[in-house]
């Protein structure tokens, strides 16, 4: 399988990608300066060959989004999943009183906008047996559960679960799998030091979801990394 990953120079996205070809898979693994050390990646790079293609993938620019999705069918290149990964925390813990509404757009503009861009110019490449789309989402989404602050990451997480929604009905007659998930509250740059989930359990989860194409129980495609169904 070929899987498209986002933001995958680090965190999470570096530990999907390293699960993945470590699973057989081969991953295109998009970053915003691929020009800049990749250190992790390239490593990854060394040990497995060509199953790894390092591509400059900004979520913002759909010129050069599609410009990649160009070049990867020019080469006969297709997918078996997309893993929209790539998002930005700000304005934490901000009361709505003190928010910068720029912050919204910014994180609207990569957390919501860019996994459109992406299944938008990549969707028609989307042609390998049983595929899926996997956009990464959180428990900050959840309606049900909602709280005051985060309102950026928060508010663009919930769209996202709407998003992977709209795709689940636009893509269930073809057979695309797509799920919003949670993938726990991770031991990365974003989640802190005092998180508990490693991010590589995180990732062996989703690749999991992937390959078993879990269903959730509830009419809605929002799960956690175990494939636990998550109040929306």
């Amino acid at each position: 399988m070929n899987i498209l990953i986002t933001g995958a120079g680090r965190g999470l996205g570096l530990e999907l990608t390293a699960e993945a070809l470590e699973r057989g898979h081969s991953v295109i693994a998009g970053v915003r300066h691929p020009e800049k050390s990749q250190t992790e990646l390239s490593k990854l790079a060394e040990e497995h060959g060509d199953r790894l293609t390092i591509a400059k993938l900004e979520v913002t620019d759909e010129e050069g989004i599609a410009a990649l999705a160009g070049e990867l069918k020019e080469q006969g290149r297709t997918l078996g999943a997309i893993i929209n990964n790539a998002a930005i925390l700000t304005a934490r813990n901000t009361p709505i009183e003190a928010l910068d509404l720029n912050d919204m757009l910014t994180t609207m503009d990569i957390n919501l906008y860019g996994p459109m861009r992406v299944v938008k110019h990549f969707l028609p490449l989307l042609t390998e047996p049983e595929p899926s789309i996997i956009n990464i989402s959180s428990e900050a989404g959840s309606i049900t559960n909602a709280y005051p602050g985060d309102y950026p990451y928060s508010i663009s997480k919930t769209a996202m679960n709407m998003f992977s929604q709209q795709l689940h009905v636009y893509l269930k007659d073809r057979g695309v799998h797509v799920l919003s998930v949670h993938p726990g509250w991770m031991h990365t740059d974003m989640g802190g030091e005092q998180a508990p989930t490693d991010p590589r359990t995180s990732a062996k989860g989703i690749i999991d979801l992937i390959q078993q194409r879990a269903i959730p129980e509830d009419r809605f495609m929002f799960v956690d990394y175990t494939g636990k169904d998550m109040k929306i």
